[in-house]
């Protein structure tokens, strides 16, 4: 097996362009996994999620780059995420998004892994490269009514596209964007959003904006029983700098 150091990932995301892919296909849970390349399980998470590497990203990757964005000390980019064994995963995951075959397989891994716990987050690691991952990974939430999906994302133009294109998400589905900069809020023409506060005094200015306070922190950093996150009716999380 090759081992990826972090210096030989790309420093932008889309290198080739991902096609929209056709769900119909018939395969086992073993061959699913196989095509998507393995799913993610954290232990903050009450569920299963899927990540690519964090230096995948689009806006993330230039966020990284400015003093106080909500990327500079980027989570994903440390701890764990750097072992070889954990990067190589992840690039199996980004090439298997060219897979004609990846819309069937995650909707199929999805519906095996998530039957005792029906939410799944996409992308603890990573983020959207274009619109066309957008109507794939839509499609995917679309083959899986049963499954509550939570999106979270900093790539505005993407989602903005996808709306002027194709109107809202479906009702499983929180495409939830994050805010770019600490103690500042998301754009305001996005239904759902985060932010993340560095003190209390930013916590309150959250909430005073709508803000639901991640519970993680007091509660061994888990998200336990709280399913803010994939709530359609909570506007704006807003988690503790970590």
């Amino acid at each position: 097996m090759v081992t990826l150091s972090l210096t030989q990932l790309p420093s932008a995301a889309v290198v080739r362009e991902i096609p929209v892919h056709d769900s119909a296909a018939d395969f086992d849970a073993k061959q699913a996994e196989d095509i998507v390349g393995g799913l993610s399980k954290t232990s903050k998470m009450p569920g299963y999620s899927i990540s690519i590497s964090a230096r995948r990203c689009n806006v993330g990757t230039k966020l990284r780059k400015v003093k106080g964005s909500t990327c500079e000390k980027c989570y994903a980019c440390k701890g764990m995420y750097n072992f070889p064994n954990v990067q190589n995963a992840m690039e199996r995951r980004y090439n298997a998004l060219f897979d004609s075959r990846w819309v069937a397989a995650m909707s199929h891994l999805i519906t095996k892994k998530c039957k005792k716990i029906a939410y799944f987050r996409w992308h603890d690691s990573g983020d959207i490269q274009s619109l066309n991952h957008l109507i794939n990974i839509v499609q995917v939430c679309e083959n899986t009514p049963h499954i509550s999906h939570w999106l979270p994302t900093r790539e505005y133009a993407i989602v903005r596209k996808y709306r002027a294109m194709f109107g809202d998400f479906p009702p499983n589905l929180v495409v939830r964007v994050s805010a770019a900069m600490l103690d500042s809020a998301a754009p305001s023409d996005f239904a759902h959003t985060s932010e993340v506060a560095t003190d209390e005094n930013a916590m309150n200015a959250s909430r005073s904006r709508g803000g639901v306070a991640c519970v993680a922190p007091k509660q061994n950093n888990e998200c336990r029983d709280c399913r803010a996150c994939w709530s359609r009716d909570v506007s704006t999380v807003t988690y503790y700098k970590h």
